[in-house]
């Protein structure tokens, strides 16, 4: 959003992810609306604390094989999630929401697929080395624009939805709110 021009303020939202899947995996396995759902939740809690701002509130899924992965927690189990995707092809949803006054009154998710070669352990420790801990702050345990790159044989979908904000379909709901 920075580099699109836009003046704003980042505010975490207080809510329980994890609560809010629970519910939702309870109801099916449908990735786009789970999606929508953490990122309408982000965006109505910030709203109520400040009800006259335009509040934008995102997330972002990866799907494989119909189970959902998240963050890993330390270098260790980054290793072994990255080894679960290799070879394979999984799914990122990122879902964008507009709300303000405690309402949503936009909302859009976008789907990417990624297949990932069969990299072997010595070119995963290699890219972690290169990267760091800083791939402990993707869904994916990779960055498209660093060196992880170097994991993928195949991605079909919007390099913004890649990397968690489907931004032009966002600035064209901006730009209908007039609010750029």
């Amino acid at each position: 959003m920075q580099n699109a021009g836009l003046q704003f303020t980042a505010e975490t939202a207080r809510i329980d992810e994890r609560e809010i899947e629970a519910k939702q995996l309870d109801a099916s396995f449908d990735q786009p609306n789970l999606t929508a759902k953490l990122a309408d939740a982000k965006a109505i809690e910030v709203s109520q604390c400040h009800p006259q701002a335009l509040v934008v509130g995102a997330d972002q899924t990866l799907s494989i094989n119909n189970s959902y992965l998240h963050k890993p927690i330390d270098i260790e189990g980054l290793r072994h999630q990255l080894d679960g995707l290799k070879g394979k092809t999984h799914t990122l949803c990122a879902a964008v929401s507009l709300a303000k006054n405690g309402n949503i009154i936009w909302q859009h998710q976008s789907l990417a697929h990624l297949t990932m070669h069969d990299f072997s352990n010595q070119e995963r420790d290699h890219v972690i080395e290169l990267e760091g801990e800083r791939l402990l702050q993707s869904v994916g345990g990779y960055r498209l624009e660093g060196p992880s790159i170097r994991f993928f044989k195949e991605i079909d979908g919007d390099y913004f939805t890649i990397l968690g904000l489907p931004l032009l379909p966002l600035l064209s709901a901006l730009r209908e709110q007039k609010a750029i």
